[in-house]
């Protein structure tokens, strides 16, 4: 593939690489993205543009996740970032990339140390989502509600979200009256949604004391009790248990007892709809590595897990009612959050900065890539303690 300018100009820039270094790295990195039908300074959407010749070591050392570095720090742009990433990892081009070893060492301290106990899961979940609620206000729907859409009828952002919270509720067969558990409970739109529309009371829970705030006096004068208070501290019986995005929180050493915690408040005949974001290989694995870049940036502490994890954190406790996948949805909600944000952002653009634009923008639509790549998947499993008397009937 021919050299672009920008590589030789910009030569003299990569500290403790010579000059003849660059031109090896770049013809390497743009046979890599030849994979993909990505060109560098090509003219398609989805091509890249070479702000500065560093970006090629980053890549070629770094793997995807220097990638997303380097985008930040404006050494490459790219016209379409979700198409990119929908051709890059359609291709597995972050599996053709070295594996950087700072995300082995990465790897390495996951294994080791519960990165999600107690109170460092607070830190985490205040490190996101204390950002601003100025910020989610205008990226999120009406009900603030920051996980994936249903839109199997929906056209817009305002009714995907209504028809995800209302599949939830058919999905466990939410009668008035009943007690419901919301572990994760993100703004309280769900809690809201239940009790509004179902008359359900509800418990919800959460560790973010700016989202505990929020979900207090969105939901005030209705049967809803908003905790700030972690999963694991919850000792009480519920009719059904809901968690909405949260198991992207629990962590490998502790999908067990977050089960064992969903059992012991389940009351029998009750049901329990988990909806989370899965990758297809178990953690520790080193096919993510663009899922490093935003647990650094976007999520701390944030591990996908696979179904192989959550069957096995399932083992003998529940009877598995109901699985589906509406992964491709999180192609239009995150499309949706992105035009949202760049609607919203000139109002907090002074107090946020042009380089939390780029992080942001990188963030949303490179998540949308890799969902239309189908190389992640959006999971809502239903759970019985004892299995569903004459089965169970799905609901879509």
């Amino acid at each position: 593939m021919a050299q672009n300018t920008a590589t030789c100009e910009n030569a003299q820039h990569v500290n403790g690489s010579s000059v003849e270094t660059i031109p090896r790295l770049a013809h390497h990195v743009n046979d890599l993205l030849a994979t993909a039908d990505i060109r560098a300074d090509g003219d398609r959407p989805w091509d890249i543009r070479i702000n500065d010749a560093r970006m090629y070591r980053r890549l070629a050392i770094g793997g995807l996740t220097g990638l997303g570095d380097a985008y930040v720090d404006q050494w490459w742009d790219c016209d379409a970032i979700d198409q990119f990433f929908d051709h890059a990892l359609g291709a597995r081009l972050g599996n053709r990339i070295p594996f950087d070893p700072r995300a082995a060492a990465s790897y390495l301290f996951q294994k080791l140390w519960n990165f999600q106990r107690p109170g460092r899961s607070r830190r985490n979940a205040e490190a996101h989502y204390n950002l601003g609620n100025d910020l989610f206000e205008r990226m999120l729907d009406h009900r603030m509600l920051y996980t994936c859409g249903y839109w199997k009828t929906a056209h817009t952002l305002d009714d995907a979200q209504e028809a995800k919270v209302e599949l939830v509720c058919r999905k466990i067969g939410l009668r008035e009256g009943q007690r419901v558990l919301d572990i994760g409970c993100g703004w309280g739109g769900f809690a809201k949604y239940a009790a509004e529309r179902h008359g359900a009371s509800v418990v919800a829970i959460n560790v973010s004391d700016e989202q505990v705030r929020f979900a207090t006096e969105s939901c005030r004068g209705l049967p809803v009790e908003v905790r700030l208070q972690d999963y694991r501290q919850v000792n009480e019986p519920f009719d059904h248990i809901v968690s909405l995005g949260c198991m992207e929180h629990v962590g490998p050493k502790n999908y067990r007892q977050f089960m064992r915690t969903a059992h012991r408040c389940l009351r029998d005949g009750g049901l329990c709809l988990l909806h989370f974001i899965a990758s297809r290989n178990s953690f520790p694995n080193t096919q993510d590595s663009e899922v490093l870049w935003i647990e650094k940036h976007i999520f701390p502490g944030a591990v996908l897990p696979s179904l192989k994890q959550i069957g096995a954190a399932i083992d003998g406790l529940f009877v598995i009612e109901d699985l589906h996948n509406f992964g491709s949805d999180y192609d239009p909600t995150l499309m949706a959050w992105f035009a949202n944000f760049e609607r919203g952002w000139p109002a907090i653009e002074q107090k946020y900065g042009p380089r939390f634009h780029r992080m942001w923008k990188y963030y949303l639509l490179m998540c949308a890539g890799a969902f239309r790549s189908r190389k992640y998947q959006l999971w809502q499993i239903v759970l019985s303690k004892e299995g569903v008397r004459g089965g169970y009937e799905a609901v879509r």
